[in-house]
């Protein structure tokens, strides 16, 4: 080969080189993101979609420069270890879960993987982290406020019901956040001179039983604490608590099936939210360095449907309050 015909070979392989190796340079990362949840992907759809869209507005988009693998538990609580463990295999770079036992179940499969916690109730109090100002380990999120808001959940009951003086509790009494709402339930209830009575349900093959107590009882209204199985049962409560004839307060979710009020916390915000920790970390900060935040957004929501076939008026400093109304 002649020195001219070697030197515009050498001159061609450089020029397909370089570009090559500059667009390698360019491709962006790719974050896997895990998603542990002891829900189904039916009711948790909305919260999935404010996490969606809080991480496009850090730049964050599915099949560009993150993938998401889901698991869901589907209302099985047991399951919970051992899909935070697939996940954990996997490699991912981030888990985002919800609910004390989803962190639980996070963190004892990872002490090293980056966790956030999306919404829960108080990790503190649940041992799983040390502080909410500099939570150490490997998780960081927020909290759920709930001991506060089903406070608040009995005195707007009484308030639209000003007769009711002995209220039911639906609660599961596996869900370590119950115990936390019910302290800080009964000092509103001894001041309003309320009864507050306790009913228990482990899941859906326990309602039945549950209402028919709370007949026997003669309770005048219940209040529906925010525990994982009304999140997969809200239609069946919804209808059990209107074919009892039982004014109900409870989680959003609860209102939009049937309830007829409901107090909470803004859960798409707080999921939205939860988008912010994933690009702090993304970024280089330590999730044990970054402050767990408590809501700041809360909603009230009634149910003039409910209201109707109930034969209740909501007085007006309710209806006023109130961030939506179903009519």
């Amino acid at each position: 080969m002649s020195n001219r015909r070697k030197l515009i070979v050498a001159i061609g392989g450089s020029a397909f080189a370089v570009p090559l190796f500059s667009f390698a340079q360019q491709l962006p990362k790719v974050y896997r993101i895990g998603f542990l949840s002891s829900e189904l992907p039916s009711t948790w759809a909305d919260r999935v979609e404010a996490l969606r869209t809080g991480l496009r507005e850090f730049g964050y988009v599915e099949g560009r420069n993150i993938l998401i693998e889901f698991r869901w538990a589907e209302g099985k609580m047991d399951r919970l270890p051992d899909l935070a463990a697939e996940l954990v295999r996997l490699k991912v770079d981030i888990i985002v879960t919800h609910g004390v036992l989803g962190a639980r179940a996070a963190t004892h499969a990872t002490a090293t993987i980056p966790i956030v916690c999306a919404s829960a109730a108080d990790l503190v109090v649940a041992g799983i982290v040390t502080s909410l100002a500099r939570p150490g380990g490997n998780i960081t999120g927020s909290i759920l406020f709930s001991p506060e808001v089903a406070a608040k959940q009995l005195e707007l009951l009484r308030e639209a019901l000003p007769r009711a003086k002995r209220i039911g509790v639906l609660l599961n009494p596996g869900n370590p956040a119950n115990a936390l709402q019910l302290e800080a339930m009964e000092p509103a209830a001894k001041e309003l001179k309320i009864d507050l009575q306790q009913f228990e349900a482990r899941g859906s093959s326990e309602f039945n039983a549950a209402f028919s107590a709370m007949a026997k009882a003669r309770v005048d209204s219940i209040i529906i604490l925010g525990v994982t199985l009304v999140i997969a049962s809200v239609k069946e409560i919804a209808d059990l608590a209107l074919k009892q004839r039982l004014p109900s307060i409870g989680p959003k979710d609860f209102v939009n099936a049937g309830g007829l009020m409901a107090y909470d916390i803004n859960r798409s915000e707080q999921w939205r939210r939860a988008a912010y920790f994933v690009d702090r970390i993304f970024k280089g900060a330590k999730p044990g360095d970054l402050p767990i935040e408590r809501p700041t957004k809360f909603e009230m929501v009634v149910n003039i449907k409910t209201a109707k076939a109930l034969g209740i008026t909501f007085p007006q400093s309710i209806l006023v309050r109130a961030d939506k109304v179903i009519e």
